[in-house]
């Protein structure tokens, strides 16, 4: 039967509720920083979509209050369970914004873990969300790669595997860490660190932003977000696919 939960974040942004607004939601905003392929029609009762690993999920916007409120709801399984996202805006002093994030619907097989993935995810999320703002300004990418690859079974290996694709060398890891991309087939790139946490590892260099998941059931996933279009998303979307297996 499904289960009932609700996540709530938030965080300041170095940004005004305008570009916030057009980051969370329109489309290309979306693409940028989040997962998928998104598509939102901009108003209240409008359709949304979203396509990830070629699965098409639909929504409705729920609320549209431009650099206010933006909600959507994710369409009922035959189940019960969906998803619901509201963010709140509140703009700050110096041009930055407080972004709220309530994350809530119900959840089906396995909570615990569903919920602990979300929860973590969606601070994830989040901080991806800022840097996406603070480094690439006024910008949209020029591709976007969500890949998924073998599963990895425990969280030692999937950890060693990540170190190694961003030229770590120990633990812990801290935000601000100077990394440099080592994935074989890509242009060797320096950046730092985002985030280090419970299955996720982020990465933002001068042309992209990088995500590195251990997911649901051991997925191993890689995502980047390319500003610049170099290396061509072909090069890029052949070397991650090798490196996940």
């Amino acid at each position: 039967m499904p289960r009932e939960f609700e996540v709530r974040e938030e965080i300041a942004l170095d940004a005004t509720p305008e570009q916030v607004w057009a980051a969370i939601a329109t489309g290309p905003g979306v693409d940028s920083w989040f997962m998928g392929r998104n598509e939102i029609e901009p108003r209240e009762g409008g359709a949304g979509r979203q396509t990830v690993l070629g699965v098409t999920g639909e929504s409705t916007v729920t609320a549209w209050e431009p650099g206010v409120r933006f909600a959507t709801r994710t369409h009922a399984s035959p189940e019960g369970t969906f998803m619901a996202f509201e963010y709140l805006l509140e703009s700050r002093d110096g041009g930055s914004t407080l972004l709220r994030l309530v994350h809530s619907g119900f959840l089906e097989e396995d909570w615990e873990s569903e919920y602990e993935a979300l929860r973590v995810g969606d601070g994830m999320y989040l901080r991806k969300l800022a840097a996406y703002l603070r480094c690439f300004p006024g910008r949209t990418s020029v591709y976007d790669l969500f890949l998924a690859g073998s599963s990895v079974t425990t969280r030692e290996d999937a950890w060693a595997r990540f170190a190694a694709a961003f030229g770590l060398a120990g633990w812990p890891v801290t935000p601000g860490r100077p990394m440099v991309l080592s994935v074989p087939g890509l242009p060797a790139e320096t950046g730092t660190v985002l985030f280090a946490s419970y299955g996720f590892l982020g990465a933002v260099t001068a042309s992209s932003l990088y995500t590195l998941v251990h997911g649901h059931h051991g997925l191993m996933v890689a995502q980047q977000h390319c500003f610049t279009g170099e290396p061509a998303r072909e090069r890029a979307q052949a070397a991650w696919q090798a490196w996940l297996g």
